[in-house]
């Protein structure tokens, strides 16, 4: 690689984790917000406690967790007090995701107060530039924003994506509709002769565009679904001025591969803790 491609990445460094932390932190607020908007008996809330965003979106949900955890202000025992009484309170478990930047003494604390480690998370990363504004060949499938009123086929692709396990689409159906209404949101469909066949969502915040939720119909799997969703993201993502784009895989897994195959690095491996 060229000395002006190495210059193009920034350091994975703590002012990399911030912006890529509070990315998804506030990307995942918007989407509480509009779970109490819209759902208001659920008693989604959060709360912000020295830099650190506590979520709650129901007991057991993916998104009921902490963000950024001791990245941008000290965390003590006081803290603590603060964000594990903000989830009990509420009858969730305590869950902290906490990258691997985050002082030792975050780690250290996190010991001290019992939790221990249950998942990891690989955070990948990749520039955006002109090339990614710029449509690639004549693919069959291509990919384009939902627009206003066209909710529902976003909601409804995403579900089908996962219909091999009905239980599984219904949660994911119910976890589209919010995504579709939460701020900073914008969602997306690939298309095939005008059938919808796959989904994916991204949100935009301070100039870094977060990939999330994308799935393909299985009956359409292999067809390009993917990457004409991912190259639709990240043109609009530079449309909009994002200079990075950011998604989290399972290390190893095939969303980690696929991810590698089109530019992006590991940031750093995050570990999910719980009290």
């Amino acid at each position: 690689m060229s000395a002006a491609g190495v210059a193009a990445w920034p350091l994975a460094d703590l002012a990399l984790a911030r912006r890529l932390e509070r990315t998804e932190a506030l990307a995942n607020a918007a989407f509480v917000e509009a779970r109490a908007a819209l759902q208001p008996e659920a008693g989604a809330a959060w709360i912000d406690v020295a830099g650190t965003y506590a979520m709650f979106d129901g007991p057991g949900a993916p998104t009921t967790q902490t963000f950024g955890l001791g990245l941008f202000e000290p965390v003590r025992a006081a803290e603590m007090e603060t964000i594990e009484s903000f989830f009990r309170d509420r009858g969730a478990e305590v869950m902290h995701e906490v990258s691997p930047v985050a002082p030792p003494e975050v780690l250290a604390l996190l010991l001290e107060r019992g939790y221990r480690p249950f998942e990891l998370s690989s955070v990948l990363f990749r520039p955006l530039g002109s090339a990614d504004a710029r449509a690639s060949g004549d693919a069959a499938i291509r990919a384009r924003r939902v627009e206003p009123g066209e909710e529902s086929v976003y909601v409804d692709t995403t579900a089908e994506g996962w219909s091999e396990t009905r239980e599984l689409a219904d949660f994911i159906r119910g976890y589209a509709a919010i995504t579709a209404r939460a701020r900073g949101t914008h969602c997306f469909i690939a298309e095939l002769d005008g059938r919808p066949v796959g989904a994916g969502a991204m949100a935009i915040h301070g100039g870094v565009a977060l990939l999330a939720g994308a799935s393909t119909i299985p009956a359409w799997r292999g067809r390009g679904g993917q990457r004409a969703l991912l190259e639709a993201r990240l043109r609009f993502a530079v449309e909009q001025g994002a200079d990075l784009a950011v998604m989290a895989a399972a290390p190893g897994g095939g969303s980690q591969r696929n991810a590698e195959r089109r530019g992006f690095r590991i940031a750093y491996t995050r570990i999910k803790w719980r009290g």
